[in-house]
């Protein structure tokens, strides 16, 4: 009786601590992708691409999810990421089926400082900074002009064709079938367990590959939600996150010992994780 009692109260400590991370959002979830209130209309348009959004140059863009921004200057670019390590060849236009298009160069549309003169972000930032992410007085996410220099994008992360994702070794014990990776061994297992695998890799030449929405999804600043068809232990509900993350990523998190951003990037760099460095740690909220 007492082992009962011993252990219904501490499944009922795991759930009372486990519903303490769940997050109730009151802004609208588009956060800084509101875009001063032009809402979708400010990157898709429903005619026309993005002529239709009175730009020009850009005539085959509605191709791609009607994207409405000029990406033009982006076409057929070279840019090297990672240090250089990683060389990605912009594709030549909307048209081309690789997912770098919709991947790549629509976030590159408003985001990249360099080619996408045309769209690229300017003067403000929309998006409120955790006070952990320290203050700058220029727009942060604007790749190919940064502290580096103009042009430079060897600072920001591998992302492209070239930055494939692999299994074994010091990575996860996972595989990956057509551009999949299936997180299906005991390291790998136990930590979609603990946190989940919440990342989309695109898929080319039946490798994994990293784009920016692998890590971003564009439409949710600020809450990420957990369903039955999450690949997740985490309980179901919402959880605050942050830059657009796909997954729980709360720097403003007041407890010190929380380890929720962490094992956001441990998601693909499973040599830092507790699984592959023999702690049974969890996550911790």
């Amino acid at each position: 009786m007492k082992s009962f009692i011993l252990t219904a109260f501490t499944l009922l400590l795991a759930v009372t601590t486990a519903s303490a991370q769940l997050t109730k959002v009151t802004s609208d979830v588009l956060g800084a992708h509101l875009n001063y209130g032009r809402g979708c209309s400010a990157c898709h348009a429903p005619h026309s691409g993005s002529s239709g959004n009175g730009m020009t140059g850009n005539s085959n863009s509605g191709n791609s999810a009607l994207w409405g921004v000029d990406a033009s200057g982006l076409y057929g670019k070279t840019i090297s990421t990672g240090g250089g390590k990683y060389v990605e060849v912009l594709p030549s236009s909307f048209s081309a089926n690789t997912p770098d298009v919709s991947g790549m160069l629509t976030c590159l549309s408003c985001h990249d400082g360099n080619y996408a003169t045309n769209s690229i972000m300017k003067n403000r930032v929309y998006e409120t900074l955790p006070y952990t992410y320290g203050n700058r007085g220029q727009i942060p996410t604007l790749l190919g002009k940064n502290s580096s220099g103009a042009s430079s994008y060897l600072g920001d992360h591998p992302s492209g064709l070239s930055a494939q994702i692999s299994c074994g070794g010091s990575k996860w014990d996972c595989s990956i079938s057509k551009g999949q990776v299936n997180m299906t061994g005991p390291n790998a297992s136990r930590f979609v367990k603990n946190y989940g695998f919440f990342v989309q890799p695109g898929s080319y030449n039946n490798s994994a590959v990293v784009v920016c929405t692998t890590c971003h999804e564009p439409h949710s600043m600020n809450v990420f939600t957990v369903n039955s068809n999450s690949s997740s232990g985490l309980p179901q509900g919402t959880y605050a996150t942050t830059f657009f993350l796909r997954g729980p990523y709360n720097p403003a998190d007041t407890n010190v010992a929380s380890n929720q951003t962490a094992q956001f990037c441990r998601q693909c760099h499973a040599e830092l994780s507790n699984e592959m460095n023999g702690s049974t740690s969890g996550t911790i909220f």
